[in-house]
């Protein structure tokens, strides 16, 4: 399965991004919302210049105390974060995600933000997947 697949099966959404310049407590605000996981942080809502998580948060929140909601996005984010592009395999793209320890990662062509994929994302796509290959191969035993 490739990212495109799965960026049409999860709909037309667009991808929700801030500025660098946000405040933390906004960025919380607009996870809390929007029960998302992460923001794309972008200057112009095309290019990637970073991300910022619920993890990102919590941890600073754990290091910093409170005082880390006035901080803006730009000193919390990760920076450059790991992009996949819509021909990608599902598979490959998982890899990534659990060898890099992140789970949320942005699709990007030709540098520009076309979407966004999960963690979760991909493991769905992948058991539908399987299930798929479950019922042809109990088909095939029965004969059908």
């Amino acid at each position: 399965m490739l990212v495109h697949q799965i960026l049409r099966a999860k709909g037309n959404h667009p991808v929700i991004t801030v500025r660098p310049d946000t405040p933390v407590a906004a960025v919380a605000d607009i996870l809390a919302e929007r029960r998302i996981g992460g923001v794309v942080v972008s200057d112009d809502g095309r290019r990637v210049v970073g991300i910022l998580s619920e993890r990102d948060i919590v941890r600073a929140l754990a290091l910093r105390g409170a005082e880390c909601l006035t901080l803006v996005t730009a000193d919390l984010m990760t920076r450059n974060p790991s992009c996949c592009a819509p021909g990608d395999e599902a598979d490959a793209v998982l890899q990534r995600m659990t060898d890099g320890r992140f789970r949320h990662m942005p699709v990007t062509e030709r540098g520009d933000l076309v979407g966004i994929v999960t963690i979760g994302d991909v493991v769905k796509a992948r058991l539908d997947e399987l299930a798929m290959e479950k019922t042809a191969l109990e088909g095939m035993i029965m004969g059908h």
